[in-house]
């Protein structure tokens, strides 16, 4: 029987994810036994205790939360398999478990630019890189757009502890900014930060500052006041591989070390995002019908019923909010609504094209690998957890 220690914050969303996988694939490849040690046994005993205790128990492997040191070699050394998951910095040598943290800054730019925002702020971390490479995704994709991102970084004395439920450096930040603004926070609890320092600060969630955070975490999302948009991550597949991985690793000890990316899947909408950054009353009044009615096969004609515009004056309005013509958001829209859709449900692709209001199931599924590069199968399959 293979064991497998497992070092994390069994608190957080994201390593509860993994665990999910891990265990998942325990269950199809196993039986494997498992230890969950809290991380204050890395900060207490070390890795030397924590070697001795993996030695004793006869582990086979480590997946956990380490920071970047050669210590962690010394498990190697002694013929047990690790896996890093990136505390702080990606290890060399041994694999990790990271992330497309570009790629994930980019999609809340993207998600925002579509939205009419011409004022950006990131809230995060230089010195920790899933921080600071989802800022550099975020600001990429930003100033490809034309514009410039404003920072916040919290020092790190004070990146521990209730200090943002007072007035702080974050708040004064918070007040100093251009509104509306679209800030994308490093992960979700930063961006629980950013809620209630703008309750103190008496700035309001989303008319004067719309908030993105990342990993989805529900509890905390929903704890915010309003509740947390968030870009969720495909983790359960990152521990699935994981353990793939891993097992891998214990039999056969000649390999090339690789690392395990989790990517993000999607953008899912709540309250601190729920706005369009634009006075213009008509655009506004469009967009919200565009997006209560993205189930009903919309066409242009019928958001044109909307508003009293001319379909060129409509359009060129739109296209300066926006970016894109009207027929382009809802043809992009409907491509998101679907892929959510793909990867929340059992749903066929003829069933998904019908809950959208669409006859044409070839039609749509062309649509989205001319978007997503993949057929919906094939994309189902990427993105989840294949046996």
């Amino acid at each position: 029987m293979i064991k497998i220690i497992l070092l994390s914050d069994f608190a957080e969303e994201y390593f509860k994810c993994l665990l999910r996988g891990i265990t998942r694939y325990s269950v199809d490849h196993g039986p494997w036994a498992f230890c969950r040690m809290p991380p204050f046994y890395r900060e207490t005993i070390g890795i030397e205790g924590i070697l001795l205790w993996a030695k004793d128990w006869g582990a086979h492997g480590i997946i956990g939360q380490f920071y970047n040191h050669s210590e962690v070699g010394k498990f190697t050394e002694a013929g047990i398999a690790v896996i890093a998951q990136d505390l702080q910095e990606r290890f060399e040598g041994i694999p990790n478990i990271t992330g497309a943290y570009q790629e994930t800054g980019r999609k809340g730019a993207e998600y925002f630019l579509k939205k009419g925002f011409k004022n950006f702020a990131f809230y995060g971390f230089q010195n920790i890189v899933w921080s600071r490479e989802r800022a550099e995704g975020f600001e990429a994709e930003v100033q490809e757009g034309g514009y410039k991102v404003h920072y916040f970084e919290p020092e790190e004395a004070t990146a521990m502890g209730l200090w943002y439920y007072k007035p702080s450096a974050l708040s004064r930040w918070l007040k100093s900014l251009p509104k509306p603004i679209a800030l994308m926070t490093c992960d979700d609890n930063q961006g629980h930060h950013i809620s209630e320092a703008c309750r103190h600060a008496g700035i309001r969630i989303p008319e004067d500052v719309a908030v993105l955070g990342v990993d989805n975490d529900e509890t905390l999302c929903c704890i915010s006041d309003p509740p947390l948009s968030s870009i969720s991550l495909d983790a359960e597949k990152g521990g699935y591989e994981a353990a793939r991985l891993i097992e891998y690793m214990i039999t056969n000890r000649d390999f090339n070390p690789y690392d395990i990316v989790v990517k993000p899947t999607q953008v899912i909408t709540r309250q601190s995002t729920d706005i369009y950054a634009t006075n213009d009353k008509y655009i506004v009044s469009a967009l919200k019908y565009i997006h209560q009615n993205i189930d009903k096969n919309l066409k242009v004609e019928q958001v044109l019923k909307e508003v009293p515009l001319s379909r060129r004056s409509l359009e060129k309005r739109f296209l300066q909010i926006t970016g894109y013509p009207v027929y382009e958001y809802i043809y992009n829209l409907r491509i998101e609504k679907f892929t959510q859709k793909l990867l929340e449900t059992d749903m066929t692709i003829f069933e998904i094209a019908l809950d959208l209001g669409l006859n044409d199931s070839k039609n749509i599924a062309r649509q989205f690998k001319q978007i997503k590069g993949l057929t919906p199968v094939e994309y189902r399959k990427n993105y989840l957890i294949s046996k």
